[in-house]
């Protein structure tokens, strides 16, 4: 069930961060991050010792220290909780990108759905909420997804691991709204896209932004 709408989804996947390298690299970063400010910290207001050639003023250190070590602490938690949702429910796509971003597709809105295989750095730049010449992806890890092309032109990929399931309901939702186009009518107006709200799916008229 859509765990803010109360609607049995047709279909439901849920995609973490997980690859090895990438909880390396936040690893890394997060380690650097508080091991630099702790030193920082511990040097210069306590020792009394300027850190590097041009110190930081021990005000702002002292303001801006325990903000990056918390930071630096939380940057493994936020990717561990960060998700990509896809789920298609009888009037559209909702695809979710938490804790940042949230979009809403009415079937009447798509023109072709097809599988296919992407370059995810050449392409996209990367995984993640991205931009590139090929339109618009949600992606977390993988080279496979689904291809939506909308009626205005636009394209927006959802990256997938079970590419071939996700087209196959999103085609079958889009025959059913052709048989229905009461179900799938004018939400337009009553959403909106943006970042993500839990209790509200959004859709702009231009779903490829």
């Amino acid at each position: 069930m859509n765990e803010f709408d109360g609607i049995t989804p047709q279909y439901r996947e849920v995609q973490q961060f997980r690859q090895i390298w990438i909880w390396v690299l936040i690893g890394g970063v997060s380690i650097l991050l508080i091991s630099l400010f702790v030193y920082s910290m511990y040097r210069q207001l306590l020792l009394g010792q300027p850190v590097g050639n041009q110190p930081m003023p021990d005000g702002v250190l002292a303001a801006v220290g325990p903000l990056m070590i918390l930071l630096g602490a939380a940057l493994p938690v936020l990717f561990y909780k960060m998700a990509l949702v896809t789920e298609v429910l009888p009037d559209g796509i909702d695809v979710r990108f938490i804790p940042l971003a949230r979009q809403f597709i009415p079937f009447g809105n798509i023109a072709l759905c097809e599988v296919r295989e992407y370059r995810p750095i050449l392409e996209y730049g990367g995984w993640g909420i991205r931009y590139g010449f090929s339109g618009k992806a949600y992606n977390v890890s993988g080279n496979r997804g689904v291809q939506l092309t909308f009626t205005t032109g636009k394209r927006f990929l959802i990256g997938s691991q079970q590419p071939e399931q996700l087209a196959a309901a999103i085609l079958e939702g889009m025959r059913a709204s052709c048989e229905s186009p009461a179900s799938s009518g004018d939400m337009s107006g009553s959403r909106r896209a943006g970042f993500f709200r839990p209790g509200k799916r959004s859709v702009s008229p231009d779903p490829g932004n």
